[in-house]
């Protein structure tokens, strides 16, 4: 059973190495200043019949993805903060320390993280997932641990060096049983001259021998955030391709509607889970363009032209819209 701690601390570890079919995973983006490179990190641990902790790497340019796998006891979990240690690797809030080495790449380098935005709290709502977060046994669950940070450092990919300094991060996890059937998820926090983040993850949840259409999401810019979410009203007016490579999707809340057009563009393909086993096989891009609008009542918010975005879909989402 979960602690009010892990509760209302998302970021910690929220598991025991005592479940089964159980996973949990922290996801850490990174594009440079230029824009011209990107990399994502995801830090994690599979309880199944087959137990292990991973690291998966995925290269923003060619979509390129590692897998890095080790024994589920050599993951330690700090109880207190957010902080991760595996093999010669350490996540947490303010840094990561990247030493992954196989028969055929290696990947070293360090990242630091200042000025991380957090997400607002409340006694009702301790994370992203709202209420949901008090609910046990859901087959999925998330958080957002930075709506959005600066980066300094670099990497070495196969012996090549990558400066990220004066460049953008953003941090999420997401641990359970199972990823959702089916989904849609976008991230970006790169916009030209604007101070701006978004998250927008759409998916079907199962409910009580039933299932729902679960929307979480936020919408940050110049320091101010607000949350678009079913829990507090918010709800998918339309989800629909326009072609094979763009997506709209428009999500309202009150007097206020959120739009996106996505540019689908380069993805690859990473591991996910299922039955807490890393056997299913998603992709994702992180080089989309995304044009994003906020009205309220018809007035124009914001407007803007993300690139770097993060996006994953998945074919049988849009059978839910039509």
């Amino acid at each position: 059973m979960k602690t009010l701690r892990q509760i209302y601390h998302p970021e910690l570890f929220q598991g025991s190495l005592k479940h089964k079919n159980y996973f949990e995973g922290w996801y850490f983006k990174h594009v440079s200043a230029d824009t011209l490179n990107a990399f994502a990190v995801i830090a994690g641990i599979s309880l199944s019949d087959e137990p292990h902790s991973f690291i998966q790497f995925i290269d923003g340019n060619s979509g390129r993805t590692l897998y890095f796998s080790y024994p589920a006891e050599q993951m330690i979990f700090n109880e207190r903060r957010f902080e991760v240690e595996l093999g010669g690797s350490f996540f947490s809030g303010d840094k990561i320390i990247l030493d992954l080495a196989d028969n055929e790449h290696i990947v070293r380098g360090r990242i630091n993280y200042t000025g991380s935005g957090r997400l607002p709290k409340s006694l009702f709502r301790p994370g992203i997932m709202g209420w949901y977060s008090f609910v046990p046994g859901m087959e999925c669950n998330h958080g957002v641990v930075s709506t959005g940070h600066s980066i300094t450092g670099h990497i070495d990919f196969d012996g090549k060096p990558f400066v990220y300094t004066g460049g953008k991060g953003y941090i999420e996890k997401d641990w359970g049983i199972s990823f959702p059937e089916c989904w849609v998820w976008l991230q970006c926090n790169n916009f030209s001259n604007e101070d701006a983040s978004v998250m927008i993850s759409v998916a079907r949840i199962p409910w009580r021998g039933s299932w729902f259409m679960g929307l979480i999401s936020f919408f940050r810019l110049a320091g101010r955030t607000e949350v678009f979410a079913t829990y507090n009203g918010a709800s998918v007016l339309s989800l629909k391709r326009i072609d094979e490579s763009t997506t709209e999707l428009i999500i309202e809340k009150g007097r206020k509607t959120l739009r996106a057009v996505i540019a689908k563009k380069g993805a690859g393909t990473l591991k996910a889970p299922l039955m807490g086993i890393m056997r299913n096989v998603i992709k994702e891009s992180l080089n989309s363009e995304v044009l994003l609008e906020l009205k309220s009542a018809g007035r124009h918010l914001f407007s803007g032209r993300g690139v770097r975005a993060g996006y994953e879909e998945t074919e049988n989402i849009f059978g839910y819209f039509r």
